[in-house]
């Protein structure tokens, strides 16, 4: 069903985007699209059904869409619901719309996941041609040497290709701050394995630009909507850049994201939604 159509600068206002005389401005100054066509002052939109973009980047307009951000707990499963009767992520949710988590983290991996009821961030968040990076805590077995971590910083070779390029730095021996874009099944424990060096616990700590090192084990909390704007240019941003290669040196700092123990956050300093990479 529609809903009532309202300025565009008032959906834009509404969405937090900024106060509705800047909106105007914006407006004015071309910035901003409708269906892909650019608007003027006095176009209407329908917070359900129509797309707006400022500077490229869609804005959440729909009052009914909610996007949260959980702390996952190990043990429990990525998904909507399981046949075996596990904790699911979605069980930890407790909110009155259906939300679907974006992408998974397995069940021995713990840390950030998004879960929304906004199918079009859900795709742009997981497809492979926007590459939206994630970034990792790794605690593994060993120190790496300086030539694996080279590998994993140019690409391993494994079983279902190469992987690209990663931004990874050794935050003290054996912790590894691993930053990835792609979505290979468990990518990131294959890579370690494949370099020597067995992974013996993982925290994903970064999604985009979101983060949240407040929230504990089990705890969620909503989206701002500046934060779901932030992702949508991530996606904008990952989209010019996922295929261009990156490394990274060993003194790369960015936020760690997440509370974990203080075996693996304790070296990790000052620092700064997906797929089955972990």
């Amino acid at each position: 069903m529609s809903a009532e159509l309202q300025r565009a600068q008032k959906a834009l206002a509404a969405a937090g985007v900024a106060s509705r005389r800047v909106c105007e401005e914006m407006i004015e100054d071309g910035r901003v699209l409708i269906n892909g066509v650019v608007a003027t002052l006095g176009d209407k939109v329908d917070t359900a059904v129509d797309e707006l973009r400022v500077d490229g980047s869609v804005v959440s307009i729909d009052p009914t869409r909610r996007t949260v951000l959980l702390n996952k707990p190990i043990d429990v499963i990525s998904t909507a619901s399981d046949t075996h009767d596990r904790q699911t992520v979605v069980d930890l949710v407790d909110v009155d719309e259906r939300l679907y988590p974006v992408g998974r983290l397995d069940a021995d991996s713990e840390g950030l996941i998004l879960l929304t009821n906004d199918g079009g961030l859900t795709q742009r968040l997981t497809h492979p041609s926007f590459g939206v990076e994630k970034e990792y805590l790794v605690s593994v077995e060993g120190s790496p040497s300086r030539w694996a971590l080279r590998q994993l910083r140019e690409g391993v070779d494994l079983d279902d290709g190469k992987t690209s390029p990663a931004k990874v730095s050794e935050l003290s021996p054996g912790l590894l701050r691993i930053v990835i874009h792609e979505g290979k099944n468990r990518q990131v424990r294959r890579m370690c394995a494949a370099v020597g060096h067995d992974v013996t616990r993982l925290v994903r700590s970064r999604i985009g630009s979101v983060s949240d090192n407040s929230l504990k084990p089990g705890e969620w909390r909503d989206l701002t909507a500046a934060e779901v704007r932030s992702l949508e240019s991530d996606v904008n941003d990952a989209g010019v850049t996922a295929d261009a290669g990156v490394t990274a040196n060993a003194d790369v700092t960015t936020d760690a994201g997440v509370t974990a123990d203080a075996d693996v956050t304790a070296n990790a300093g000052p620092d700064v939604v997906a797929d089955a990479d972990e």
